[in-house]
């Protein structure tokens, strides 16, 4: 296709309708990689493309919004902030709340727009003071550390402590008129904790640990108050507007995995399950930076969304949560420090990695303090490009199912079709072949099935065989004969050796 046709094609997709209601906001011609597009105007939806998005409707697109994308690196936000230089008079008065909430929507119209707050926001309510302060970030005036602190914080009533967020919803619904989805957010449970019991913002988190390991009941009754308190808080900012709420749970990557699983997934369940319960149809989105090594445990949260941050790949985060769960993200932030072409391809990367559907275009975390305001517009443009790389390079197909790994101290016999071999290949590095973490690798080409049969009839060891739909079965439970029937091609054998370490 020359570059004249895409052009052209492009222009076809994206010209808007003249009915567009958005009649102030200027038109542009957007310069992608591989033509020029117009710029659509916004349009009032029945839904808009960030819920269809979710629910795995089919969409021309991924949807895109920027954790913090309201906020410090715009000029006009640097503005509001020298009128009014308190981070919670900005975020605890309607108009501002407004204002800033509307700033990227005016500029970027991304497909979410998300409330200016801040997940602290609610302890006031529950008898925490506490202040943000520039330069220094949350301060808890005074710290928990007893069962009898515990005692003093109070249930949030968002409705009498919190009217401003609600009012400041009710007005941001009304000002997007579905054109981009509503978004709200609260904090989780055991970063909530964290902040509280910590006084404020730690690198090491010797507090909150000491006190989960030496008075475990103390922490639970915390964290008891706080699962019901965001309960009713989601609740509150749904019925006010907000059409999607994200939960951030930012400390939670501090917790080992068994520890994640008694201080923070049990909250979160029963936040998202007793939120369903009345918005069944609102979607949750659950954001946990570094949370590489709790993936699969976020997603028996059974909340809508994971958001990835960038250290996880995009493709892997998808195997590994399963193609039911869609998933947000994950562009590293400082990407938007790169070019324009480094960002570009950046997006395209991630796009196809996700996969078709259920996938919101995002950062990995929040928008750097710094971050050049014209990358950050250029990100957002990038996005409406995604109609014509999508139809001219699709994304990959449904991830497939990680293989199992053998049983410690054991060998084993991977079989796949040559076409997975780079899949079996990412995985090496998962198996464990026996004390000292010691393993060799090697890759036998098999010419012929009769080749592949005879290795495998011949084994003693556990036979897994990766199948042409991604899933693996254990060749003990099918006589390997039907398994070889299932292979219909030239298959590669990769076999594990148990090696121990001299001393």
């Amino acid at each position: 296709m020359s570059s004249t046709s895409v052009s052209s094609f492009a222009a076809s997709l994206l010209v808007p309708s003249k009915n567009s209601s958005l009649s102030n906001h200027k038109r542009r011609l957007i310069q992608c990689s591989l033509g020029t597009v117009i710029e659509p105007k916004a349009t009032a939806a029945s839904e808009p493309l960030l819920l269809n998005a979710v629910r795995g409707q089919d969409v021309e697109r991924p949807p895109v919004w920027l954790m913090r994308q309201a906020g410090r690196y715009m000029k006009s936000y640097q503005i509001i902030c020298e009128k009014y230089p308190s981070f919670r008079e900005r975020s605890e008065n309607v108009d501002l709340v407004v204002e800033i909430s509307l700033q990227p929507w005016n500029v970027f119209q991304p497909d979410g727009v998300i409330l200016f707050s801040d997940i602290l926001t609610p302890l006031s309510g529950m008898n925490i003071p506490f202040d943000i302060v520039k330069g220094k970030g949350p301060i808890i005036f005074d710290p928990i550390a007893t069962a009898a602190d515990v005692d003093q914080v109070r249930e949030f009533s968002p409705e009498e402590s919190v009217p401003y967020v609600g009012k400041a919803l009710t007005i941001l619904h009304k000002e997007v008129d579905n054109k981009a989805a509503v978004l709200g957010f609260v904090g989780a449970p055991f970063t909530l904790a964290s902040y509280v019991v910590e006084g404020g913002s730690s690198k090491n988190f010797t507090k909150i640990k000491r006190l989960a390991f030496s008075q475990p009941k103390v922490l639970h009754s915390l964290l008891q108050k706080f699962a019901t308190s965001m309960t009713k808080y989601i609740r509150y900012q749904a019925d006010n507007g907000a059409q999607a709420v994200q939960i951030f749970d930012s400390w939670a990557t501090e917790l080992s995995p068994v520890d994640f699983e008694e201080f923070s997934l049990p909250y979160l369940k029963q936040i998202v399950d007793a939120v369903k319960q009345t918005h069944p149809d609102l979607p949750l989105i659950l954001y946990a930076s570094g949370s590489g090594g709790l993936l699969e445990r976020l997603a028996l949260t059974s909340v809508d969304v994971v958001s990835l941050d960038w250290t996880v790949d995009m493709a892997e985060g998808r195997r590994r949560l399963g193609h039911d769960i869609a998933v947000q993200g994950n562009v590293d932030p400082g990407v938007l420090f790169g070019s324009k072409e480094f960002i570009t391809n950046r997006i395209h990367d991630t796009v196809r990695k996700a996969g078709k559907g259920k996938h919101i275009l995002n950062l990995g975390h929040g928008i750097k303090v710094g971050t050049p305001e014209e990358n950050v517009a250029h990100f957002f443009e990038q996005h409406l490009c995604l109609h014509l790389y999508l139809y001219l390079y699709p994304p990959l197909p449904p991830p497939q199912q990680p293989r199992p790994s053998p049983p410690p101290h054991q060998k084993a016999i991977f079989l796949s079709q040559p076409s997975l071999s780079p899949f079996l290949f990412s995985f090496k590095r998962s198996i464990q072949t026996g004390p000292g973490n010691a393993e060799k690798m090697c890759l036998h080409a098999v010419n012929s099935l009769s080749e592949a049969h005879k290795v495998v009839s011949d084994s003693e060891l556990p036979v897994f065989v990766l199948d042409d739909v991604g899933y693996t079965t254990d060749s003990r439970s099918i006589p390997c004969v039907q398994l070889m029937n299932r292979v219909e091609s030239e298959i590669s054998v990769m076999l594990t050796d148990d090696l121990v370490e001299d001393g």
